[in-house]
């Protein structure tokens, strides 16, 4: 492979890798438009026996849940890609954890270790999601005492309020 073949192809899995991480931030953070401008027109979004249909549907799930979701943190660990021209398909290994209610008046921990199978496609220049299928390969959810306070307000996120760059603003990317 010319070196100028492997530069495009370091670049293209860069930028993947940071459509993975923004991914990450667009749940944790609470994020829908975001999360949206993340996918293809016609992606698709399998998260195991959680959800399994259309992206713009996942989303809608997620932003019912946001509410109550006191905390979410997606910590990725391993991540291969293979690119080839304008797609790619890539296996993420990711932690998960989650602050939810119990269903009883309390709150439980949600702790996954999960698997993304990626399909990426490159649209107008963009990497976007084609085809996400979560695997959660171990899952434990157990009560917790529940925190104290309301939930947090994403916008209030250090993140957001302290990290002036595009990068860390909230909203969907173009």
């Amino acid at each position: 492979m010319a070196d100028e073949a492997k530069v495009a192809e370091l670049i293209a899995k860069e930028e993947i890798r940071e459509l993975v991480c923004l991914y990450s931030r667009g749940v944790d953070r609470k994020d829908g438009a975001l999360l949206r401008s993340l996918y293809t027109a016609d992606g698709v979004d399998n998260h195991d026996v959680t959800y399994r249909g259309g992206a713009e549907g996942y989303v809608d799930f997620l932003e019912g849940a946001f509410p109550y979701m006191r905390y979410s943190g997606h910590h990725i660990c391993n991540h291969l890609i293979a690119v080839d021209g304008d797609r790619a398909e890539g296996e993420v290994y990711a932690l998960a954890y989650h602050v939810i209610p119990d269903g009883k008046g309390g709150s439980a921990e949600d702790f996954m270790c999960v698997r993304y199978i990626d399909q990426y496609r490159r649209e107008d220049g963009r990497w976007l999601f084609a085809q996400r299928d979560v695997k959660y390969d171990y899952r434990s959810v157990r009560p917790i005492a529940t925190p104290e306070g309301e939930v947090p307000k994403p916008e209030d996120d250090v993140s957001v309020t302290e990290l002036a760059m595009r990068l860390f603003a909230r909203g969907a990317r173009a």
